[in-house]
C-alpha cells in the first residue's frame, strides 16, 4: 500500500445541514476512490454537525465558534475570545491530525480550521453554495487553493483564478428516486392514489412556512392532500399535536430524505443552496418561498434563478396570505403543469457535482 492510498482528510463545515451535507458527500465519494484514507471533521461545538457526522460514520471534534450577530448583543462581546480559542483548538487538532488536504463547505468552524491549514501549507479547497458567498468563505478566499462553486457571476467575490464551477454536492441516494415512490409511499405509510406534499423548511424549520402550513391544514384537506411536513428543531414542540391529524406527518427532521422526495408529489421549500440543488435533481414541481433573513436576499436569487427557465413557482413570504391557496389549487388541479415544472427542473441538476470537486481534490494532491 503506497502512501497515496492513506490519506488524511480533514473537512469542516456546518451550522447547518446546507454546509453539512456537502461535506459529507465529499468525504463519502474520497472513501469509495481511497478505501483507506482517514477522515476527521471539525464543527462548531453546540450546533447541529456535533450529530449529523458521527451519525454519517465520521469522527468529529468541535470547536467554540459562533458567528457576529448583526445586533450589538452580548455575544458579539464574546466573539474575539472564542475565535481566539477557535484558532489555538484548530492548531492543536491540525498538528495532531497532520492532514493532506483540508476541505471547507462554509459555517463558523471552517474560517479557523481552513485559515490554519493554509498557513501551513496544507493544500485547501473550500466550496460554496450560494450565488452569495457567506462572510468566512470570502475571508478563506485569498488563502486557499481552489474554490468550487455552483452559480456563474463568483469572480465579483474571489479570484477567478481559482474558481471551478462544479454545482453542490448533494446526497447520493437522490439519484434515482423515481424507482422508490412506492417503497417510500409504503414506508410514511401514505395512501396510494392520493397527492403528497412535502414540505421542508431548512434544517432547523422555517416559522413563516410553519405558520402557513397550519393556517392551511383545512384547506389541504379540502384538495385531498396528504402532508409529510419537517417543521425542524426549533418547531417540533409546537407543531407536533398535529402528527397523525388529518393526514399530517410531522417531523423534527428527516432521516430519510431520498424517501420524503420519492414519496411526494409537490414539494414547498426554502430556497437555501443546498435545498435548490437537491431539488433540481429529485425533479418534482416545486412551491420556493425564500427566506427575506439572509445575506443579500440570496434564496430569492437561488430560486429565480430556476424560475426564470419555467422550472419552479415562487411566492414570497408577504404574499403568502393572498396568493398561497390559488397558486396551490391551479398547480395541484393541472397534472401537465407539474409536469412541465418537473421535467424543467431536472435540466437545470448539476448531477456530477461532487465528483468534479473530489477530481479537483484529486489534482492538488498529485501536485
Amino acid at each position: 500500500m503506497t502512501k497515496k492510498e492513506t490519506y488524511k482528510i480533514i473537512l469542516s463545515g456546518g451550522g447547518t445541514g446546507g454546509h453539512i451535507y456537502p461535506a459529507i458527500a465529499i468525504a463519502n465519494e474520497i472513501k469509495s476512490r481511497y478505501p483507506d484514507a482517514e477522515f476527521l471533521f471539525v464543527g462548531a461545538k453546540d450546533r447541529m454537525e456535533m450529530e449529523k457526522v458521527p451519525q454519517a460514520g465520521y469522527n468529529i471534534e468541535g470547536l467554540w465558534i459562533s458567528g457576529i450577530q448583526r445586533k450589538l448583543t452580548l455575544k458579539n462581546l464574546m466573539f474575539p475570545v472564542k475565535l481566539i480559542s477557535s484558532l489555538w483548538k484548530a492548531r492543536k487538532i491540525v498538528s495532531a491530525f497532520k492532514p493532506d488536504f483540508a476541505i471547507g463547505t462554509g459555517g463558523f468552524a471552517s474560517g479557523p480550521l481552513l485559515n490554519v491549514a493554509a498557513s501551513k501549507g496544507i493544500p485547501t479547497l473550500i466550496q460554496e453554495q450560494n450565488s452569495f458567498p457567506g462572510i468566512t468563505n470570502k475571508l478563506l478566499a485569498k488563502k486557499v487553493n481552489k474554490i468550487c462553486v455552483a452559480y456563474d457571476g463568483l469572480e465579483r467575490f474571489f479570484p477567478e483564478s481559482k474558481i471551478v464551477k462544479t454545482g453542490n454536492p448533494v446526497r447520493k441516494g437522490l439519484l434515482n428516486i423515481e424507482e422508490k415512490t412506492v417503497e417510500a409511499k409504503n414506508f410514511f405509510n401514505l395512501k396510494h392514489g392520493k397527492h403528497t406534499l412535502l414540505v421542508i423548511g431548512g434544517s432547523l424549520g422555517s416559522r413563516r412556512i410553519n405558520q402557513l402550513i397550519e393556517k392551511e391544514l383545512d384547506f389541504f384537506d379540502t384538495q385531498n392532500v396528504q402532508i409529510i411536513w419537517q417543521c425542524g428543531k426549533l418547531y417540533y414542540q409546537q407543531y407536533k399535536i398535529y402528527n397523525n391529524t388529518k393526514n399530517v406527518q410531522v417531523y423534527e427532521f428527516l432521516n430519510n430524505m431520498d424517501f420524503a422526495y420519492a414519496a411526494a408529489d409537490i414539494i414547498v421549500s426554502r430556497a437555501g443552496a443546498s435545498s435548490v440543488s437537491e431539488l433540481c435533481i429529485v425533479g418534482k414541481p416545486v412551491i420556493f418561498i425564500p427566506s427575506p433573513n439572509v445575506a443579500e436576499d440570496h434564496q430569492t436569487k437561488n430560486a429565480m434563478a430556476i424560475v426564470e427557465k419555467e422550472a419552479a413557482l415562487l411566492i414570497k413570504e408577504e404574499d403568502l396570505d393572498a396568493d398561497f391557496e390559488n397558486k396551490f389549487s391551479q398547480l395541484i388541479a393541472l397534472s401537465e403543469k407539474q409536469n412541465i415544472l418537473g421535467e424543467n427542473i431536472k435540466k437545470l441538476a448539476l448531477v456530477n457535482a461532487t465528483n468534479d470537486i473530489v477530481n479537483e481534490v484529486e489534482k492538488l494532491l498529485k501536485k
